[in-house]
């Protein structure tokens, strides 16, 4: 089985199990060998070497909130990763391979990083919910920080965290308890390659976008939001049978989940059109 046949199919694994248990690490590889069929082994290695080094950098030293931030920060600092502030709109800095490759990436892949070796310590860290910019929380011994990947595992405070949401949500834009909220590991990956879709579809590249969607559907199948998207790109591509059952799960999924009347309703109308379009 090649190297893509083999991430398609533990991707679909990972879309039938619970939270807590996906490998950040390897599920991100796994996405990322699907545009770039390679073998894995060398990235594996290296993801256990940084868990490794990690191990050594805190071994026999103080081990209070601030000893692992610094630990956390020599760790890149040593691996030579950073954010890439040149080429930030590169599609290879959303991609873990070529992120491992270049030593540079965005705030999320090296967040993800960060996690799989924080994480292989026994450490508690989570990516967060804050909008434009992907942040980690590091918790240990009653407290918290939270931390910048793409700075380096920069602390931030609040006044910095004010000045990052102002930036990315406007002047009016003020810190809320929803900010500091910790994200799912699933929800971590769906933002990775949501980064790969609004690219496509900002170069005007539906079908690229689409298939990311796809992907992203391997490991998030319940995920509605998804599969209406799905629909309204198949039905743009003119992929008419594929756009109806997308959006006939997006309506099983979506009563079963809540969703709002005016969506339900105007997605039935939409797949009222497809329909009549296919005959």
């Amino acid at each position: 089985m090649t190297p893509r046949l083999q991430a398609l199919d533990y991707l679909r694994r990972i879309g039938q199990t619970a939270d807590d248990d996906i490998d950040l690490g390897e599920a991100a590889l796994a996405l990322a060998v699907l545009d770039h069929s390679t073998d894995l082994a060398p990235y594996r290695a290296h993801l256990a070497v940084m868990a490794a080094d990690l191990g050594q950098l805190t071994a026999g030293k103080p081990d209070g909130l601030e000893d692992r931030v610094a630990a956390l920060g020599r760790l890149l600092e040593k691996h030579g990763y950073q954010g890439d502030n040149e080429t930030y709109e590169d599609l290879q800095n959303a991609n873990l391979l070529r992120v491992i490759d270049r030593r540079r990436g965005l705030p999320v892949a090296l967040g993800i990083l960060v996690m799989a070796a924080a994480r292989a310590q026994g450490w508690t860290v989570m990516g967060l919910n804050f909008p434009g910019h992907f942040l980690l929380r590091l918790d240990h011994a009653g407290g918290r920080q939270i931390l910048d990947p793409f700075a380096g595992v920069a602390a931030l405070g609040p006044r910095e965290l004010r000045e990052m949401l102002k930036q990315t949500a406007g002047l009016e834009a003020e810190l809320t308890p929803d900010h500091y909220a910790p994200v799912s590991n699933r929800e971590v990956l769906l933002r990775l390659q949501n980064n790969l879709k609004l690219r496509h579809l900002s170069a005007d590249q539906p079908e690229k976008a689409l298939a990311v969607i796809e992907d992203m559907l391997l490991f998030a199948p319940d995920h509605i939001g998804l599969w209406r998207e799905s629909g309204l790109l198949n039905a743009h591509l003119g992929k008419l049978t594929a756009g109806i059952q997308a959006f006939e799960t997006f309506l099983r999924i979506g009563q079963e989940r809540g969703a709002s009347a005016q969506l339900l309703d105007h997605t039935r109308n939409l797949l009222r059109q497809l329909r009549g379009r296919l005959n």
